[in-house]
């Protein structure tokens, strides 16, 4: 009997953010224009491969991409702070499909690689700002159910990063990679047109001129870099365990499983998002943080003792079940601690860092798995980079200053 009520209050935590007005649309439209975010790099990386025949190039263009998208996602979350995510969202649109297209036809075109680099970085610059958007729009409504759609907004991110890839390698199979990004520029379309136009962002209202400061001041609000280094330290654990990952199943000569071995770690992280987000924690947002990030930390510790590819999944679920929670407090501290006029610029900080973070992670992760440690001394790097967002939360800093909360809108 208990086991029930608890099931029906776990479904109403739900669906009371599920009947906000806007929710259906940020949630879906959110899912569909994120999914790019996953799918793009990927999809890049085997077009140009299949039409250079080189690995190095493709990577380039594909890290280009990410390098592009994660430096302009600041400076187009400062901007929708000041115009609204309305214009933004609407703008970037009608450009991304454009810049897609012409990266296809300068790769099939089969132009040199300073040009396929340029239209990599292009396409990336023009990214919809999908995850700041909606973030930040979920930071505006009642407090009392911002933690669930937190929680929401966690689980949808991971199930993008199942679904995206899983799209990309179905249509590189039955058709091509240029495909794969067709469909992401119109997902991208869907998402930030089907963002643009809800009640929440319609309502919007904008920064007045006097509140905006230099453009490190949201990146340097009291509490803001405690939140952003351990969250830079954490992810680069993370990049370096999304390559130790196929590393392991390579060795283990298994390598076709390192996609599923991904996937169970994702679907480790949404089954403890979804738990995570029914309840409701009495302790303060930085200890929950930090005990979440604890928690990961040693959720990931047994990784390096696995001894086959099964074990390492079973690990793999178990462990990620703290990612979801964590990344749900994480923005919700965000949220918080930002200044009322940049909660936009805020999360789209946290975009950038764990896009660059992760690519560093799978950089220094690579160059263990290639050296004498091989695959433990990527595995052992995530654990410490996760143990070291923990130390990150320790150190002391500038109590933060109550802010006046952003204007409530009809989401």
């Amino acid at each position: 009997m208990l086991q029930v009520v608890k099931r029906v209050l776990v479904v109403r935590s739900y669906l009371s953010v599920w009947r906000l007005p806007s929710a259906p649309v940020l949630l879906v439209a959110g899912f569909a224009g994120r999914l790019p975010s996953a799918m793009v790099p990927l999809a890049l990386l085997l077009m140009v491969q299949q039409q250079t025949g080189s690995y190095a190039v493709a990577g380039l263009a594909a890290a280009t991409y990410g390098l592009a998208m994660a430096a302009m996602a600041p400076v187009l979350g400062r901007l929708a702070d000041r115009r609204t995510p309305r214009p933004v969202l609407l703008a970037q649109a009608a450009v991304y499909p454009l810049l897609l297209a012409l990266l296809v036809a300068v790769v099939l075109g089969g132009a040199p690689t300073v040009a396929v680099v340029g239209a990599s970085a292009a396409a990336g610059a023009g990214t919809p700002l999908v995850s700041g958007a909606v973030r930040a729009t979920w930071s505006r409504v009642d407090p009392g159910v911002r933690g669930t759609a937190y929680a929401l907004d966690a689980t949808a991110t991971e199930l993008v990063f199942v679904a995206g890839p899983t799209l990309v390698a179905t249509l590189a199979v039955l058709a091509a990679p240029a495909w794969a990004l067709a469909v992401a520029g119109a997902l991208a379309v869907a998402g930030a047109t089907g963002i643009a136009t809800s009640t929440a962002v319609r309502g919007w209202v904008p920064a007045p001129a006097a509140s905006r400061t230099s453009p490190f001041a949201t990146v340097l609000a009291p509490g803001m870099p405690r939140v952003l280094l351990s969250g830079t330290a954490l992810m680069l654990g993370f990049g370096a365990l999304e390559v130790a990952v196929p590393a392991f199943a390579d060795s283990a000569g298994s390598p076709g499983l390192s996609g599923l071995l991904l996937a169970l770690w994702s679907l480790g992280s949404v089954a403890g998002g979804l738990w995570f987000g029914a309840r409701v924690v009495s302790a303060s947002l930085p200890r929950q943080y930090r005990w979440l990030l604890l928690g990961v930390t040693i959720g990931l510790a047994p990784l390096t003792a696995a001894s086959s590819p099964w074990v390492l999944g079973a690990l793999l679920f178990l462990g990620g079940t703290a990612i979801a929670p964590t990344l749900t407090v994480q923005n919700s501290l965000v949220g918080a601690l930002a200044p009322a006029h940049a909660t936009t610029e805020a999360f789209t900080w946290l975009s950038t860092i764990a896009t660059g973070a992760s690519a560093l992670g799978a950089a220094f992760g690579g160059a263990l798995i290639d050296g004498p440690s091989g695959v433990t001394g990527s595995l052992v790097l995530a654990v410490a980079g996760a143990a070291l967002a923990v130390l990150v939360t320790l150190v002391p800093g500038r109590r933060p200053v109550p802010a006046a909360a952003p204007e409530r809108v009809a989401v």
